[in-house]
């Protein structure tokens, strides 16, 4: 069995490093950083910057990678969806801006499809915005948002992630707000890779699009991508960066350091130029391991699924067939999360292995474990 590393950093604190085969899951520290990006932040903490200059510099790199107008790297994909409710609402009136969360005489309504609903969607509301949900459970019509419109409407908010419903889809969700003057926000947190979405769905449209840093990209976990519109971007500045005004945005509480921005615009620059076809290879390669090892173990069926809505990359999905007489999922992922090492895996009725985080020869443990709590 490959023995696990464990940093003296931690060991010092008596805090034991897991096994993260759960994904970029901010609970687990989101994703290991390159030994580039790590070198960059050291660097960056070794002399004072303008930070207005800094933010803008990081930003044209932010919107380059992802086709905008504008870009701002901000404190993780929770602060980018503060700060697209609040741009929505204050424009670049810096009196507004000034008011947040205080939104007497603006419009302050946020829709969201309610099958979109999750636990990270009150960002939205921290400016002071409201949510107004539409459509019926799971399942929307282009109707249901239509009716949704009031004079109050700011913002039509959307959420792409693994088993969030799609609505009416974000498509047609674009087409129907645009049609009625208001800009859509996109929470894509979890949406890389792959690449080609860091500009998809700007390019369908959608008016300011989020992304965590600290996920697919590789950065620091604290940090995130905003990108879209100018004129929004400039809302978004003034609303997180406003030097100048007497009373601090409400952005403020989630402003970057310097070495986090560097940090994230190093990060965004090596995904760029990664062979994503090879990391993706290699996230197969040991899904392939862990499901030949739970080969042949009656009453449960084990594939490797790669489904871009659901599945963040091949990983191996366990599922219980109705003669397995075996422990429960909950039970096994409960074994697994007190042995040692620590191994935390996904999934409700299923256990689903996402090879994201595995790092090299920890899928041996993996299997081995697995073993054991299914035996």
């Amino acid at each position: 069995m490959t023995e696990q590393h464990w940093p003296e950093v931690y060991k010092k604190l008596g805090v034991k490093p897991v096994i993260n085969a759960q994904s970029w899951v901010t609970s687990l520290g989101g994703s290991l950083m390159r030994p580039e990006v790590l070198r960059a932040m050291d660097e960056a903490a070794g002399a004072f910057v303008d930070m207005q200059h800094l933010n803008r510099a990081a930003g044209e790199v932010v919107a380059r990678a992802c086709g905008a107008d504008m870009g701002l790297v901000t404190a993780g994909c929770a602060a980018a969806e503060v700060l697209m409710a609040a741009s929505c609402m204050t424009g670049i009136d810096e009196a507004r801006v000034e008011q947040l969360p205080d939104t007497t005489g603006m419009k302050n309504e946020v829709l969201l499809f309610r099958g979109q609903r999750n636990r990270y969607d009150g960002s939205f509301e921290v400016p002071g915005a409201k949510i107004v949900e539409f459509g019926v459970g799971d399942s929307a019509r282009p109707y249901h948002l239509e009716a949704a419109f009031t004079e109050n409407t700011c913002a039509v908010a959307y959420v792409i992630g693994p088993f969030i419903k799609p609505g009416i889809g974000l498509e047609k969700t674009i087409e129907i707000a645009h049609a009625h003057g208001v800009p859509v926000i996109v929470d894509a947190a979890a949406e890389i890779p792959p690449r080609d979405n860091l500009s998809r769905f700007i390019k369908m449209g959608a008016d300011m699009v989020a992304f965590s840093g600290g996920k697919g990209l590789g950065g620091p976990q604290s940090a995130g991508l905003l990108a879209g519109r100018k004129d929004l971007m400039e809302a978004a500045y003034l609303n997180s960066l406003n030097l100048d005004s007497p009373k601090a945005g409400i952005g403020r509480p989630m402003k970057v350091s310097k070495e986090n921005i560097v940090g994230m615009v190093t990060a965004l620059e090596l995904y760029m130029d990664t062979d994503e076809a090879a990391l993706i290879e290699s996230w197969r390669s040991k899904a392939k391991y862990v499901a030949r090892r739970l080969e042949g173990i009656d009453g449960l069926r084990v594939v490797i699924e790669d489904t871009p809505v659901d599945r963040q990359g091949p990983q191996p999905v366990i599922y219980f067939e109705r003669g397995w007489s075996g422990p429960s999922p909950a039970e096994i992922r409960q074994t697994l999360a007190e042995g040692d090492p620590v191994i935390h895996v996904g999934g409700g009725n299923e256990i689903n292995v996402v090879m994201t985080n595995v790092q090299d020869g920890e899928e041996e443990i993996i299997a081995d474990r697995l073993l054991e709590a299914l035996r």
